[in-house]
Order: C-alpha cells, then structure tokens, then sequence
C-alpha cells in the first residue's frame, strides 16, 4: 500500500468518524451558543415560579436542571449558561416552535393535540382536573355551577375542557379568563367567580397559600385525569433520546424521592408553605414504567371512568 493510499483511507476513517458524531438540533445549538434557554412560569407553585429573590426554582425547574447537566457532560463542555425565558400557558408552544425556548419547564399537559406541535419528556406528574370553592358557596360538583361564573386560566387545557363541558351540560356558565394561576385565584378571593377550575396540585398550591386557607376547599369530583411533561422540540431524535434516557434514570433513583419530597411534602419558599401532598398512586405507577404517551390508559392506577372522561376532553 503506498503512503498516498494510507493517507486516503485515513482521510475518509476521520471524515466518517466525524459525521457519526455530527451534531444536530438543540445539542448543536448548544454546543455552537454553550447556552440552554428554559421556559419557566412565574406563578406554578410548585413546579415553576419566582421566589422571594426573584428566582426561578420549583420542581419542574430541577428536573430541566437535570437535563441541562446531562447535556453538559454529553457534549464535552466545562460549562453550560442558563437562560431562564418567562413564558404563559397562551405562548409556551408558539415560543417552543420558533426556536425562543429549547425546555419548557412548567405545568404542561401532555395531550395527544398538542403533541402535533411539540415534545414531551416521560411523564413528571399526574393531575385530576378539579374545582376550588369557597366553603360556604355550597358548591360540591360542577352541576352545581348551574348559572355562576367560572375562572380558568388562559390558554390551559381546562379552559377547552370547561367551554366544552358548559355547553354539553347545557350549565349556562359565564366563564372569566386569567391571565395566570394567581389571577385566576384572585377572582375567586374577590368573588367574582364562584369556583376555578385547575389541576388539583395546582390548586392546593393556591389553597396552602391563601390568605385563609380555612375559606376553601377543592372538590372531590374529579373532571379529568392529565399527565404532566416537559416540553421539547419535535423531530429532534438525539436531544429527545437524550432527556428520556435522563429522566427515567432519575425516576428511578433513590434521589428522585427526595426531590418529590422537598416540593410536595416539606415547606417550600417563600411563604414556607407545605402543600403534604402524598405522591399519588397514579404517578408511582407511570414512574416504574416511564411513558410521554398523551393516552390516561398509559396510566394503569387512573379509573375507566376519568380515563374515558380524559379522552372526551380532547
């Protein structure tokens, strides 16, 4: 073999090993920018909001946090900027689609619609869809709403799942729109809604931070059953791959625990409210097989019932 045949081989060896290792998608960006930008949200306790420094923690944040590390050490690099970009439910997917955010790390549902736009990571949490009221409303199920005003917040599955609901049950509901969960909750506080309707953690936040939590009380009947998921662009198999294999790792580690236990079972910043939320059956179940299925019937502990009430609402 002479030295200019060596040399060609060695030439195409290198420029194979090269494109194998070629980077595409969110890992390129952030290999070629060292930066990460997360969509947090102000105001979901205790996933994603600002505490008394300004701050964005929660557990939604941590498990992004998670990924980012993972990152790092995949793409070889010292270190990594984190971004933290605000987002609302109304413009989370629109700024996921454009490039503006590469993780939404907040309270998103993973439903089988919106899958048609983005991502989502193996399933964080698994919600019930219910109602807040005050105590002395009377208020115990949504056919007691019957002519009273709803709040919901803007751009959140609840707000479809109730227009569709109030016009089968023929309620005659005024539904009001928040811009955000504290909105939402500040028009039930000042009465001009009579229920809002939210996911049952979300709301229980809401409720451990009132200013008389004695006041309300979340009803028992439970709408809908959702999964919670971190967002991330489509058709992005490495960065997919990547943030998969990094969540059910952690799921399934003894540290998991720990992170559960520290936002929903301990005080949390900055009012040092505990919201002893025990983690329900539902969410151990889809933790020893982790699945970013949009179906409840993934979710073997939810019941035929509320699985069938889930579909409907989509």
């Amino acid at each position: 073999m002479t030295l200019k045949s060596l040399l060609a081989i060695l030439l195409c060896a290198a420029s194979a090993s090269a494109a194998a290792q070629e980077l595409t998608g969110t890992l390129a960006k952030i290999k070629r920018t060292g930066t990460i930008t997360l969509g947090v949200r102000d105001g979901s306790v205790p996933f994603s909001y600002l505490d008394d420094k300004q701050q964005y923690i929660g557990y939604s944040v941590d498990l992004c946090m998670k990924i980012v590390t993972a990152a790092q050490k995949q793409l070889g690099l010292t270190s990594v900027k984190v971004t933290m970009n605000p987002v609302t439910p109304a413009n989370r997917i629109p700024l996921m689609a454009n490039g503006t955010i590469d993780l939404e790390c907040g309270s998103a549902t993973n439903n089988a619609e919106r899958q048609k736009q983005v991502a989502f990571a193996p399933t964080m949490f698994v919600v019930a869809n219910k109602l807040l009221v005050k105590k002395a409303s009377g208020i115990k199920s949504l056919a007691d709403m019957k002519g009273k005003a709803l709040v919901v917040t803007a751009g959140t599955t609840t707000q479809k799942q109730l227009t569709i609901l109030n016009n089968e049950m023929n309620l005659g509901m005024t539904i009001l729109v928040g811009k955000d969960h504290p909105e939402s909750f500040l028009m039930l506080e000042t009465g001009r809604a009579a229920a809002q309707a939210n996911d049952d953690i979300l709301l229980a936040a809401q409720l451990a931070a009132a200013k008389n939590p004695a006041e309300y009380e979340i009803t028992k009947e439970a709408l809908s059953v959702e999964p919670y998921g971190i967002m991330l662009r489509r058709e992005d198999p490495a960065f997919k791959q990547l943030v998969d294999a990094t969540l059910t790792r952690f799921y399934q580690s003894e540290d998991f625990k720990k992170t559960y236990d520290k936002w929903f079972m301990s005080p949390i910043p900055p009012k040092g409210i505990n919201l002893n939320f025990p983690m329900p059956p539902q969410l151990q179940a889809v933790l020893a097989k982790p699945t970013d299925s949009p179906d409840p019937a993934a979710y073997a502990a939810i019941p035929p019932a509320q699985q069938a009430a889930a579909r409907k609402k989509k």
